[in-house]
């Protein structure tokens, strides 16, 4: 069930992150479907680390969902096939994932388990066949997306191999018509930031400000900030918010997408 699933991720997927150079964390995505225990771990870059929590916990780890290319979502997945014999990775079939088993493409569905589905989505733009993940089940409870390093909380990632135009399509098309009440689960904690940049696009929008205080909180405390949801990101995240007219007019610019390269800029530049 997708609430539990979620609960588990919180639970379990910082027992699998790790700490980059620079200090942000890294989170591993947990998938688990209760009723059998079968599983699937979204970028596991640390594979002993994983695997560990998924003895811990009981969980048969059947598949690897990969974002993205780049190595630090990628990178354990040889290991982790040497380590589980067997074990499917998937990644896009444009991204030339390292380790990659089985590629999926737009509207590819997996099945973790016997009650959870895992549709892939093409986000690119970070990378040109970066994939998102979202996840449901048959019981009435939230779903989940997985968007790697396409959408973070309040932020998106840089346009390293794509456009704007890719990735309005895959922000403000793609995932913000997922339901509202999807929880949204990111590749690194870069929430505090995010939102301190936030502020400076839109510095009277209160929703940003009362976010900021509690993700600063939740550091302070070493607490995770993710999830959050689609709907959280449509009022606090501007990358999310350029199809409204007051964005457009406060960053100079008359169309969407122009708008959101506009505020991509502005972070690339911005040293708070």
């Amino acid at each position: 069930m997708v609430a539990k699933v979620a609960a588990v991720v919180a639970k379990v997927g910082r027992s699998g992150c790790w700490r980059g150079d620079q200090g942000e964390v890294t989170d591993v995505g947990w998938i688990i479907d209760e009723a059998t225990k079968e599983g699937a771990v979204v970028d596991p870059v640390e594979p002993e680390k994983v695997l560990q929590v998924a003895s811990d916990h009981g969980v048969d780890l059947k598949l690897v969902l990969t974002t993205h290319h780049h190595w630090d979502h990628a990178g354990g997945n040889d290991k982790i096939k040497e380590m589980v014999p067997g074990i499917k990775v998937y990644g896009g079939s444009v991204d030339n994932v390292k380790g990659c088993t089985n590629m999926v493409e737009n509207g590819d569905k997996l099945s973790v388990g016997a009650d959870i589905t895992v549709l892939a989505l093409h986000t690119p733009c970070h990378t040109k066949g970066h994939i998102s993940y979202y996840v449901t089940a048959k019981e009435e409870e939230d779903p989940a997306v997985f968007t790697g390093d396409t959408l973070f909380i309040a932020g998106c990632g840089k346009f390293f191999e794509g456009t704007a135009e890719q990735m309005y399509q895959s922000l403000c098309v793609t995932l913000a018509s997922l339901p509202k009440t999807t929880q949204v689960y990111c590749g690194h904690e870069y929430t505090v930031k995010n939102l301190q940049f936030a502020l400076t696009v839109e510095p009277d929008n209160a929703a940003i400000a009362r976010k900021l205080s509690w993700a600063q909180h939740q550091r302070k405390s070493d607490l995770p900030t993710v999830p959050s949801t689609i709907g959280e990101e449509l009022e606090t995240n501007p990358f999310m918010r350029v199809d409204l007219p007051e964005i457009q007019a406060i960053v100079g610019q008359k169309s969407p997408v122009e708008a959101l390269r506009e505020i991509r800029l502005q972070k690339d530049n911005w040293r708070g």
